[in-house]
């Protein structure tokens, strides 16, 4: 499949801004409604402490405060962060916001197009978006803001959806798009317009409202829900509670072993929620549960779908969720 025509790449040339000037864009997206926060001079990472070394002062002194809870668009606080003698990029969090921005990255010297998107005339995100499209039927999405990195990727701003808490994607990962496609809108943030790194500026390309993140688009990035709650314990033949409990974990585990290349982290979280409404009802321990899973996704983890430590956040994750509907099994 041959992607359809969509926008004309332009070379971003590198640069450099003062203080002043990034205090000007910084504003700037402020009176859009965007919320900033700094990032470190030439550098796409947050300006602002870690929870491993957090003060607990100031702003902080009754919790850690990160950049998504700190991000403003209050103009004394803006004039007060980029007055500084560093000039501070500036980082926009996509969450309060109200965006969802998607991010077409380039590919990088020596990448090479993996399936299922290894098509003729697929190089990179945008090629990669306009399959998608054209895939759902649809025209490219690309009349709303946009801007252009140092490395020739884009940005396009799009108004999150009412109702819908989208979260952040990677890739093929989970809900993600595909190949060199990345995703923020709910923890996370990108980099704004007029910040410069060793490589370039980020420009805007486009410079109109968002737009309204198509349904389309919407649809394919909301995630799955949760299976709905039993309605009273299960109840088994007696002395058939750990035979039940073991046919959990392998029929959980074999849904993970066999995750389609799409569905990789949402199947693994998925399952991780299934048994951990057990582990709530006290039948599995969280330990046994994480040990069972990270098994089952060794695969998906040799192949880079996520590494060890995404598994087990994702595994941790849908325990918590499974928390909130404890399933108790009787015998």
């Amino acid at each position: 499949m041959t992607p359809t025509s969509h926008i004309t790449r332009v070379t971003d040339p590198t640069g450099t801004a003062t203080g002043e000037q990034l205090l000007e864009h910084a504003l700037a997206a402020a009176g859009r409604g965007w919320h900033v926060f700094p990032l470190r001079p030439g550098s796409k990472q947050p300006a602002l402490h870690g929870y491993d070394r957090c003060p607990r002062t100031g702003a902080c002194e009754q919790r850690h405060l990160g950049w998504e809870q700190r991000a403003t668009t209050d103009p004394d606080r803006i004039r007060s962060a980029w007055s500084g003698r560093h000039p501070f990029n500036i980082g926009i969090a996509t969450g309060p916001s109200g965006l969802v921005v998607i991010d077409l990255d380039t590919a990088k010297p020596g990448d090479t197009v993996p399936a299922p998107w290894n098509e003729p005339g697929v190089h990179d995100g945008q090629d990669v978006l306009a399959v998608v499209a054209e895939q759902a039927g649809q025209p490219y999405p690309a009349d709303t803001f946009t801007t252009i990195t140092p490395s020739g990727g884009l940005h396009l701003y799009w108004t999150a959806p009412d109702g819908v808490a989208l979260r952040n994607t990677g890739g093929d990962r989970g809900r993600g798009l595909g190949w060199k496609i990345d995703t923020r809108a709910h923890g996370g943030y990108v980099v704004a317009p007029g910040s410069v790194t060793e490589t370039g500026t980020y420009q805007v390309l486009a410079d109109r409202d968002p737009a309204q993140l198509p349904d389309w688009l919407v649809e394919h990035l909301t995630p799955q829900p949760p299976p709905p709650a039993p309605t009273a314990p299960i109840r088994t033949t007696k002395g058939r509670r750990d035979a039940y409990l073991d046919a959990a974990i392998h029929g959980e585990s074999k849904k993970v072993i066999s995750a389609p290349t799409d569905q990789r982290n949402a199947t693994l979280y998925a399952a991780a929620l299934a048994l951990g409404q057990l582990v709530a009802g006290g039948g599995l321990t969280e330990a046994e549960v994480t040990a069972a899973l990270v098994s089952a996704a060794a695969r998906h983890i040799a192949l880079g779908a996520y590494s060890d430590r995404e598994a087990r956040r994702t595994i941790a994750s849908g325990i918590r969720a499974g928390a909130n509907r404890p399933r108790q099994v009787a015998a």
